[in-house]
């Protein structure tokens, strides 16, 4: 196998985590060196290990990988770890629990000589072991990420969460990654679809793993997808935010002067406070979402005045119902009048205003204080004027 010294630039670097994997280390150690040897290029295998107890290291080490050790607990600790302490011009991450066969990462780092930015192995398009993936992940909670990923970043990924990766150091270098648990991988790919990476699959042999299984389904299955979810905004709120606040207003304009038949079905007061749910939960998940997006990046088309005018409208046109309704009353001398339907309607109306009316200061306080002033720096203090003891 080629080896690296110090006087030899390191061509590729296996990096694999490591938490007591003394049952699989030696195995994954000696693939990776025969993957080496397959290429023909320099290379060295480094072991993140995250707080092994077992033989884990002493085993590496004696197999002749570079361990460094990650205090910071976390799948995505180890591998950040790990990364950080490669010195490969490309780079390959792979588990170290057997379940990859390292021995077979040419096919992968052709791929990234040829252009790729980004290389996964695809298990679904290879071939799965039997035992290696359980029912529930690979028909139900891989299926469904893998969608949710490649609808909300226009992906074509077929398997998300393979943890066998390819990619160039320089590149990963460029991605802010944050995630310190399993939804590390995920990061990795948003991040990347979003930098506009070329991104490439091949098929890969997945085995059944060694030793003891560090996922927990539901626990991580839910860390990537609310990390799928935070990173989305629009998917997370404005999306929904529409279509409440679209369907609230139909059903407030449908109902706002009486009952209504669909065929057979009959429309009134239940449906009219739905549209007021709809219409005012609606408008408050679309100003969360601009809020949200207003946080990394204020939108260019917004400004505080295009914000009050509709908001004093709705609001103004609320109060204005208010108060028609409030001289019908007079003139009931303070008796029943039978007008709950635009009561419900000027209602939502004033509310919905006034949320308009504030979440653009709000999001002009934002662009401002990243774009223009800050609101807590006072620019007239005395002794800025040279008033200091007067």
């Amino acid at each position: 196998m080629p080896t690296a010294d110090t006087g030899t630039p390191i061509e590729i670097s296996i990096v694999m985590p490591c938490l007591n994997e003394e049952d699989t280390i030696e195995a994954c150690i000696a693939k990776a060196q025969a993957g080496l040897a397959r290429l023909n290029r320099s290379g060295e295998v480094v072991v993140a290990d995250n707080g092994s107890t077992d033989r884990s290291v002493a085993l590496a080490e004696a197999a002749g990988a570079r361990v460094v050790h990650v205090a910071r607990k976390g799948y995505g600790s180890a591998y950040r770890g790990g990364l950080a302490a490669a010195r490969g011009e490309i780079i390959v991450m792979g588990d170290s629990d057997d379940t990859y066969d390292f021995s077979r990462i040419d096919a992968l780092v052709h791929l990234v000589d040829q252009g790729a930015d980004l290389v996964l192995g695809s298990r679904l398009k290879g071939e799965i072991s039997p035992g290696a993936m359980p029912w529930l992940h690979r028909y139900v909670g891989n299926p469904i990420l893998s969608f949710t990923l490649n609808l909300f970043y226009g992906t074509r990924i077929s398997d998300t969460h393979s943890g066998l990766r390819a990619f160039r150091r320089a590149k990963y270098e460029s991605l802010p990654i944050r995630s310190t648990g399993m939804e590390f991988a995920s990061e990795m790919l948003i991040l990347a679809a979003r930098a506009h990476w070329t991104i490439a699959e091949t098929p890969i042999t997945y085995a059944a793993r060694g030793g003891e299984s560090k996922l927990r389904t539901f626990r991580d299955g839910w860390r990537h997808l609310r990390l799928l979810l935070l990173y989305s905004p629009t998917h997370l709120f404005t999306l929904p935010g529409w279509t409440m606040t679209v369907t609230g207003a139909i059903l407030l304009a449908s109902l706002a002067r009486g009952p209504i038949h669909l065929g057979g079905v009959f429309l009134d007061y239940h449906f009219l406070f739905l549209g007021s749910l709809l219409a005012t939960l609606g408008t408050q998940v679309l100003t969360l979402g601009l809020f949200a997006k207003s946080w990394r990046r204020p939108p260019a088309w917004f400004t505080l005045e295009r914000g009050l005018v509709p908001g004093a409208i709705l609001f103004f046109a609320g109060i204005a119902i208010n108060v028609g309704l409030l001289i019908e009353w007079l003139q009931y001398d303070f008796g029943p009048t039978g007008r709950a339907r635009p009561a419900i309607v000027a209602l939502t109306l004033t509310v919905v205003g006034a949320q308009i009316l504030f979440s653009s200061f709000y999001l002009d306080l934002l662009r401002s204080t990243r774009e223009e002033w800050r609101p807590d720096l006072d620019v007239d203090r005395p002794a800025d004027r040279g008033d200091r003891g007067r």
